[in-house]
């Protein structure tokens, strides 16, 4: 067993999971990169990062991960949630079974791994979990109303989950993501121009998806790193921060939607999608 703090990090494969993995390991952690595609982690092996399989959606494969840890390393020391997609398109239009996914994914998938993670950092009266939610749990935008939804659960879930593990010496805290450059938002703008292609909601939306794909193309998002260096700074924290606002637009979005109007805020929305 590792006598390093060990940090478990969903979503591993790519983005802000794999650049948050890779930091982690760089700074003292036995980590662990977990996904469901095992076959896209294998060179962060050569970091010295361990590879594992977790569908977040599937109980078994939930707990699988956590004992395999638990058993190698002894203890999980940080969670970092941060497996989660974006499903976007009208609301209307969003199937019902493709809205509880969304749910299940970026919601009750994290809640079950915390669930289970929870009763061993509770024995040991310490441990860190890192929910990353986005600056989409305070804000919304036009045609992402599931996955505004989750963010927005998270977020207070969030809450209540710091206040009821605070006594026994875990901390909670939330990293709210800007506009990050990674392929979650081509893969947004493309579900959301094939859900919302035709009918009543066609031409906005389609016009959003192309914005979508020119903004993530394009050069002023923020790098994935400015996420790790967020979670790197609440995993070491003695008292870490409840929320971290990092990246393209965050502060400024969060900030506008705090001292704003709903109606002020819906002009500049519309106007901006």
């Amino acid at each position: 067993m590792s006598s390093r703090p060990t940090a478990l990090v969903t979503g591993g494969s790519s983005g802000i999971g794999e650049a948050t993995a890779m930091l982690l390991a760089a700074n003292g952690f036995t980590v662990y990169a977990a996904a469901r595609r095992v076959d896209r982690m294998r060179h962060l092996e050569q970091a010295g990062i361990h590879v594992i399989a977790l569908d977040v959606t599937d109980d078994e494969s939930t707990r699988q991960c956590v004992q395999t840890i638990v058993a190698a390393e002894g203890a999980i020391d940080v969670l970092v949630n941060n497996a989660g997609y974006g499903s976007y398109g009208a609301i209307e239009d969003v199937s019902i079974e493709e809205a509880r996914r969304q749910f299940e994914v970026n919601m009750f998938g994290l809640a079950r791994i915390t669930q289970l993670v929870l009763p061993g950092m509770r024995d040991r009266r310490s441990g860190t979990i890192i929910n990353i939610s986005s600056m989409g749990g305070k804000i919304y935008t036009p045609f992402g109303g599931w996955y505004h939804a989750t963010k927005h659960a998270l977020e207070g879930w969030s809450d209540c989950l710091r206040l009821e593990v605070k006594p026994f010496g875990i901390d909670v805290a939330v990293i709210e993501p800007g506009g990050i450059k990674t392929e979650w938002g081509t893969i947004a703008a493309d579900n959301l121009a094939q859900v919302s292609a035709a009918g009543a909601y066609a031409g906005e939306a389609s016009e959003t998806a192309s914005s979508m794909h020119k903004r993530y193309q394009g050069d002023s998002l923020s790098s994935p790193n400015v996420v790790a260096k967020a979670v790197l700074r609440a995993a070491t924290a003695k008292r870490p921060r409840t929320r971290y606002a990092v990246g393209y637009m965050a502060k400024p979005s969060i900030l506008m939607r705090r001292f704003l109007s709903d109606r002020a805020f819906d002009f500049i929305i519309a106007r901006a999608a």
